[in-house]
């Protein structure tokens, strides 16, 4: 019985009753994300949201009951699981209170989506790369943070408001609702502003080059 929840629910083929289960899961997904698109709460949408938690939540369930078959761990399975990327976000998308959580069920719907799961193999490839330049990044969003609030104090009420400010100079965004005035402090954004260039080249190279390769592999697949 649980081989064949697990073949109807991960075992995608186009051919069977299991690509109609993913349809429908994306369905629903969806379904339950149009209320999100209005401000107002019409009575209709209580009850596509009952309905959607009520579906979504019987699919995770039936993901909880086959997590041996989807780690491959054994026993162990059901308790690694719940704590893996896929079954937080599902979990945390069923949460009863706050709309924002809700925006989770969009990944129900990507998924399934051929890019996204080439893209899944791209983090796989990269991601210890990945997390040395998230490292790289935070340590530079805290030190230009730190060289700024302390050249221009009269500019930053907090030591948030220098991190906020480091971390738009990185994004190359610069909302302008806080900037320096001073001349040290300007100096220390030109720096700052440089090598923030570098950081986000960084990963960028790397991560087009590993979705054009994976782009390429599924072409010679097909």
């Amino acid at each position: 019985m649980r081989e064949k929840i697990y073949y109807l629910i991960l075992k995608s083929d186009k051919r069977s009753i299991n690509y109609i289960y993913d349809v429908f899961i994306s369905f629903i997904a969806v379904l339950s994300i149009i209320p999100l698109m209005f401000k107002q709460d019409f009575q209709g949408f209580y009850k596509i949201e009952r309905v959607s938690v009520f579906i979504l939540g019987a699919d995770y369930i039936l993901r909880f009951i086959v997590s041996d078959y989807i780690l491959g761990k054994g026993k162990q399975s059901f308790f690694i699981y719940p704590f893996t990327v896929g079954a937080l976000t599902d979990l945390i998308s069923l949460l009863p209170t706050g709309r924002i959580f809700r925006v989770f069920r969009i990944f129900k719907v990507l998924r399934y989506m051929d890019f996204f799961i080439r893209m899944t193999e791209v983090y796989k490839r990269i991601r210890e790369v990945l997390f040395t330049v998230l490292f790289i990044a935070v340590g530079y969003i805290f030190i230009a943070a730190l060289f700024m609030f302390n050249a221009e104090r009269s500019s930053f009420e907090s030591f948030f408001d220098a991190l906020y400010w480091a971390t738009t100079a990185l994004t190359t965004v610069g909302y302008g609702d806080i900037y320096p005035k001073t001349f040290a402090g300007k100096v220390v954004s030109m720096v700052t502003s440089v090598l923030g260039i570098a950081v986000i080249a960084l990963p960028s190279g790397i991560i087009t080059a590993n979705i054009i390769n994976e782009i390429n592999k599924g072409g010679r697949k097909n």
